[in-house]
């Protein structure tokens, strides 16, 4: 399953690629797909919003165009360099944080806060406390379960 074709590809690619090169172009493609799909959801191949292919297509013609992630080359001593700016993702197709952010906010996860009730085992509300226990520095009273002995 991958969310761009092959010929999507080589058209964002500014050389004719030979055997090997289409070779690693379709895994590219596929590895892009899968990423895509954890971080945003599995969608039909068919139904898939336009954004997901282009940045599935991004994200591989980037691997095409430096697979190894070299940061910096040169040909006068053989000095060859890598970023930590991508760590182990360096030489792999991956998605930025930015991609990352856009492929969740299309698979409808948004980052929220949520609580949740905690309470103690078997703990009650106490009569005419509602639940409620004082603050000291506030004078306010705080929502917590406690037993009959104390507020704590």
């Amino acid at each position: 399953m991958a969310y761009a074709t092959l010929d999507e590809l080589k058209g964002r690619l500014d050389w004719t690629l030979d055997e090997d090169e289409l070779r690693i172009a379709a895994g590219a493609l596929e590895d892009a797909s899968d990423l895509a799909a954890s971080y945003g959801r599995d969608w039909p191949e068919a139904t898939a919003p336009r954004l997901v292919k282009t940045l599935v297509l991004k994200a591989s013609s980037r691997y095409m165009r430096n697979p190894n992630g070299y940061t910096q080359s040169r040909a006068g001593d053989e000095t060859l360099a890598w970023s930590e700016a991508h760590g182990r993702d360096a030489g792999t197709v991956y998605f930025t944080r930015e991609e990352i952010r856009l492929l969740a906010e299309l698979g409808g996860r948004k980052p929220t806060l949520a609580s949740a009730p905690v309470a103690a085992w078997e703990s009650k509300v106490r009569p005419g406390t509602g639940g409620l226990v004082p603050v000291d520095y506030s004078g306010d009273r705080f929502p917590l379960f406690s037993d009959d002995r104390g507020p704590w």
